[in-house]
């Protein structure tokens, strides 16, 4: 089990900052359609729009991508295994 566990971690923290750079940068399906449909022109912006990991890159620059998901990929794991050891069943020894 332990090392199914860092297996897992080192190969997402390997896709979130390798291979996130090779990402298209074209509109998803459902960006493409709210395009094509005129729904975009009603858009507004996001509450956090300027935050810090804003459009997948830290303060908005494209070459912090693999960083920005790197760091994405250790807060989500830190808070799921806070939270699952935390919740965990405690044995009666």
């Amino acid at each position: 089990m332990k090392k199914f566990a860092i297996g897992f971690v080192f190969v997402s923290l390997l896709i979130a900052g390798v291979l996130s750079y090779f990402a298209s940068g074209d509109p998803d399906g459902l960006d493409k359609t709210v395009e094509d449909t005129g729904i975009a022109e009603h858009a507004q912006e996001h509450p956090f729009s300027g935050s810090t990991f804003a459009d997948y890159a830290l303060g908005g620059d494209d070459k912090f991508t693999g960083l920005a998901g790197v760091l994405g990929v250790v807060v989500v794991l830190g808070l799921s295994f806070g939270l699952f050891w935390v919740l965990r069943k405690k044995s009666d020894a």
